[in-house]
């Protein structure tokens, strides 16, 4: 059912190159906000400036215009919440902080690394939690005087309720914390820089996101962030509402380990150099943890966001599959229409892909053969390797389909071939029947006569329809490569 205040964000961090499970997080969000109508805020979450960089905010956005999700507020768009950098909004979380403690929500925490070190040591060899112990909840005004006078820089921390919280996960239902496991947490460092722990929530509250879906791995601190929406309500910031959270699955890799950014499987960057089609990885993505119905994987975006809806996501980790996911974007490839297809291989038949002089590239022979190699990609870039025997002066030398093909008697049946080819019709039909006619004379049947033919032809054992390959090739070239191949053997 469409719901227009329906309100969710997708606000990753501008640390390193975006990553698949990311993507999956970002897909998600803005198909369940599609799906109903409703709004998706981009925002940027920039506040570490030791890890952030401008380089991976412009990849972010990218690579979300390349995945073809759209942002309804944030960079570049704009909205009536701007600015979408956290980095841009300082002085309003300073604010904020301000109000916290000043309403007793929060309070100033002397605490050094080494004391909160050592007790928590001494919780868990006790056998208790080792959360913050709460020592500078009640403080006195003499106490903070003689922390000051020893230097102590105090950290903002939030006072979490002594209750239960409970809320219902989109995803995993109902959950309960209890106070002895969420206890008080930092909000902003002893240096003034907000944490992301206030951040988020705050910005949530502002821009009156009414979702949060996000990574499993953010399932512990959603009890705290719970508690300071119901902080902030109280303060006047934001329209008061807590949003509801679903937490997506695990992604697994290799191992049945969770797929981290050091995984080369992990980053965006090498599905879009592979030459993935983002219908196709978008797809296979859409498969971590939800499916359109238990008997088809293979949908279009708009037949996803038709049917996406939150709860039908899985809690249980899903596992990256690269198999699947090169599956699945094969099959995208060959629903593309001819022209789409054509002109989506175009980088990967030009520098510095090509491994051909650009004057060689014959516009008319790749448009003739496209249609027979539109059906045998995995991925785009496979189409450098499919057609640069049309474009090359001479064939790829290929040593292992050399020793492969070319057997012995393999120069008897090139010669045969060659007599026959010399004196067919230029047609695929016709050059076909001269092949398993020299075949016929050997003692061979096709798949074995041709194998000598291709290699001597194209430089590999496997590729393109054969005979439609050498009608587009031309006698001249054809029998030119037979004759350079007899050569080489006769060496």
């Amino acid at each position: 059912m469409a719901n227009a205040n329906v309100r969710v964000r997708f606000c990753p961090s501008p640390t390193g190159n975006p990553h698949v499970g990311l993507v999956r997080t970002a897909l998600f969000n803005w198909a369940f906000a599609r799906h109903h109508g409703g709004t998706l805020v981009f925002r940027i979450e920039d506040t570490d400036a030791a890890r952030d960089s401008e380089e991976s905010y412009q990849q972010l956005l990218d690579a979300m215009r390349w995945l073809g999700l759209d942002w309804d507020e944030g960079p570049e768009v704009g909205g009536p919440h701007a600015p979408y950098r956290q980095s841009q909004r300082m002085d309003l979380y300073k604010d904020v902080a301000k109000k916290l403690l000043d309403a007793g929500h929060a309070y100033y925490c002397y605490c050094t690394t080494e004391e909160l070190d050592e007790r928590r040591e001494a919780a868990r060899a006790a056998g208790r939690p080792s959360g913050y112990d709460g020592t500078c909840r009640e403080v006195s005004d003499e106490q903070k005087a003689e922390y000051e006078r020893q230097g102590r820089e105090p950290i903002v921390r939030f006072r979490m309720p002594d209750e239960p919280i409970t809320f219902t996960d989109l995803v995993r239902g109902e959950l309960t914390f209890t106070p002895e496991n969420v206890p008080d947490y930092g909000i902003v460092r002893a240096n003034g820089a907000p944490l992301y722990t206030l951040v988020n929530p705050v910005d949530d509250a502002l821009m009156e996101i009414t979702h949060v879906l996000r990574g499993e791995d953010l399932l512990s601190s959603t009890p705290r962030q719970i508690a300071l929406y119901r902080a902030l309500a109280e303060i006047g910031v934001g329209n008061g509402t807590t949003p509801d959270f679903g937490h997506l699955p695990y992604v697994m890799g290799e191992g049945n380990k969770k797929l981290s950014k050091r995984d080369p499987q992990s980053s965006l960057n090498l599905y879009r150099e592979r030459g993935f089609l983002r219908e196709g990885l978008l797809n296979y993505l859409s498969l971590l943890g939800w499916s359109l119905s238990a008997d088809q994987d293979l949908f279009t975006i708009d037949e996803m966001v038709a049917a996406f809806d939150i709860k039908d996501v899985n809690a249980n980790p899903a596992r990256f599959d690269l198999k699947k996911c090169e599956a699945i974007n094969a099959d995208h490839i060959r629903r593309l229409d001819p022209k789409t297809f054509t002109e989506a291989c175009t980088p990967w038949l030009r520098a510095p892909h090509a491994n051909w002089p650009e004057e060689n590239f014959d516009q008319t022979a790749w448009e003739t053969i496209a249609p027979h190699a539109q059906t045998r990609l995995t991925v785009l870039s496979d189409i450098t390797a499919n057609v640069d025997f049309l474009f090359l002066d001479e064939p790829v030398e290929d040593e292992a389909s050399w020793a492969k093909a070319m057997k012995e008697g393999s120069d008897a049946l090139l010669r045969t071939a060659r007599e026959k080819l010399a004196a067919a019709e230029w047609n695929a039909d016709a050059l076909k029947a001269a092949v398993v006619a020299a075949g016929e004379e050997h003692g061979l049947k096709l798949g074995k006569a041709q194998a000598p033919v291709r290699v001597a032809v194209t430089g590999r054992t496997v590729g393109l329809p054969l005979f439609e390959s050498l009608e587009i090739l031309g006698r001249e070239r054809t029998l030119a490569r037979v004759d350079a191949a007899l050569a080489k053997l006769g060496a």
